[in-house]
């Protein structure tokens, strides 16, 4: 049996091992339920695309951490040791990057509606590029920028129109989106004339993102092809030189064994046969690239430890195995009905006679992890490992029932330590007055 991280294995006990270490033992030091990381893993993944950005671009272009995946000052100093740029989303994700000493420069910043103190974050700190998303943004950018004596160097996120076949709460790169700006109706041409305009602003580069979890090359191909023909447009009608693109990401990962993602450096190849292509054929300088691969480089990476705290049939309809966390620690069950998979610690490739939903603790009855899990069998003790946790798990994380979240445990090199402790009681009141 292949688990579907690449990580995992079975040690000498038979018990399941991530990066070499037995979970069962994590799990005595730290506690459950807890989040585990293999740095090692995370570390490769950084080297396949950094890799493949030398080799398809000849290193003119760089790659993008996605912070939202996960967000904490640990792996932001792995994402600076691994030559990574990052992206962020909020000025909470900012400050904690540059609390981390993530070099400014590398930083691209993302939102659709940005405050003005997120925005005066970003310029008194230097970021790198700002990714504009709309006219009020940027308007208030070039004044922002202004009363610096500063100019603002910026992306505009772009609408291909391009509708990924993904969940539509993760589409977004048709028309129909709450980011960025349109190009099929003009506005993308128009906004970018006006920043030209604009004293305080020099217009970088355009990007584009068309959504998460895409298991096909023709959708980012065929974004490529929009993107570049764009630029084109631009230098033609406009005499507007865009050196920058960013074409974003959404690499589908395997959660199951029903995913078939593709190798990550086959999209950096395949699009870069199509913007080499048009860049020659519009006569227009091959971009700077910038990749966004998002919760690749760290999803499979992670596991979630649980301990069962009971196992209840409900005969003819449902067995329910209850466990210590829930969808405080993940809730994209909840949100998107994300299917994951998951096994049993304790010799996790004994034969799997049971099928049974590993239900949370909180309040809800949709507080579900995964639904009709294919399972050894299970008794109440038993630890249960639900894979491919690393991205939008902790950062997803909430404290609903107040319930504290969970600690993050990285493995490396044969040891284990501790990149975000475990809540506190005290620390769920430290805020109240």
């Amino acid at each position: 049996m292949d688990f579907v991280m690449n990580c995992l294995s079975v040690g000498e006990s038979g018990n399941l091992n991530i990066g070499g270490i037995d979970v069962s033992e994590i799990a005595k030091e730290y506690g459950t339920p807890a989040y585990i990381m293999d740095e090692d893993e995370i570390r490769k993944n950084c080297r396949v695309y950094t890799g493949a950005m030398r080799e398809y671009y000849d290193g003119k272009g760089i790659v993008l951490y996605a912070s939202k995946a996960l967000s904490c000052k640990y792996i932001y100093r792995v994402m600076k040791e691994e030559g990574m740029g990052i992206d962020v989303v909020s000025g909470g994700e900012l400050y904690t990057a540059l609390k981390a000493g993530f070099p400014p420069e590398r930083i691209y910043f993302h939102g659709n509606n940005k405050t003005d103190d997120e925005i005066e974050l970003a310029l008194d700190n230097n970021v790198g590029r700002i990714v504009v998303d709309n006219v009020f943004e940027l308007e208030r950018l070039n004044k922002c920028a202004g009363q610096r004596g500063m100019t603002a160097q910026i992306l505009f996120r772009i609408k291909p129109g391009i509708d990924a076949h993904t969940h539509s709460f993760v589409q977004t790169g048709q028309i129909d989106s709450k980011f960025g700006v349109a190009l099929e109706t003009g506005e993308a041409e128009e906004i970018i004339v006006k920043a030209d305009s604009m004293p305080n602003i020099n217009v970088v580069g355009v990007h584009c993102h068309i959504g998460s979890q895409i298991f096909e090359l023709a959708p980012f191909e065929l974004a490529a092809e929009k993107m570049m023909n764009f630029i084109g447009d631009l230098k033609d009608k406009h005499g507007i030189v865009i050196r920058e693109l960013n074409l974003g990401g959404g690499y589908g990962i395997k959660y199951t064994e029903s995913d078939t993602p593709i190798d990550y450096d086959k999209y950096i190849q395949a699009v870069s046969e199509v913007v080499r292509g048009i860049s020659e054929k519009r006569n227009v300088e091959l971009p700077f690239i910038v990749m966004e691969p998002g919760r690749s480089i760290v999803a499979e990476a992670g596991l979630t430890v649980y301990t069962v705290g009971g196992v209840k049939e409900i005969p003819g309809i449902r067995t329910y195995i209850s466990v210590d966390g829930g969808m405080g620690d993940n809730p994209r069950y909840i949100l998107y009905q994300s299917e994951y998979e998951a096994v049993r610690v304790r010799n996790p490739l004994d034969e799997k006679k049971i099928t049974a939903t590993i239900a949370g603790k909180c309040c809800e009855s949709g507080d579900i992890l995964v639904e009709s899990a294919k399972l050894s069998e299970i008794k109440p003790g038993d630890l249960i490992a639900v894979l491919a946790t690393g991205a939008y798990n902790y950062s997803m994380a909430s404290n609903y029932n107040r319930i504290p979240r969970l600690p993050v445990v990285m493995v490396s090199g044969g040891e284990t330590k501790l990149a975000v402790r475990r809540e506190t009681y005290e620390d769920l009141v430290a805020l109240d007055l």
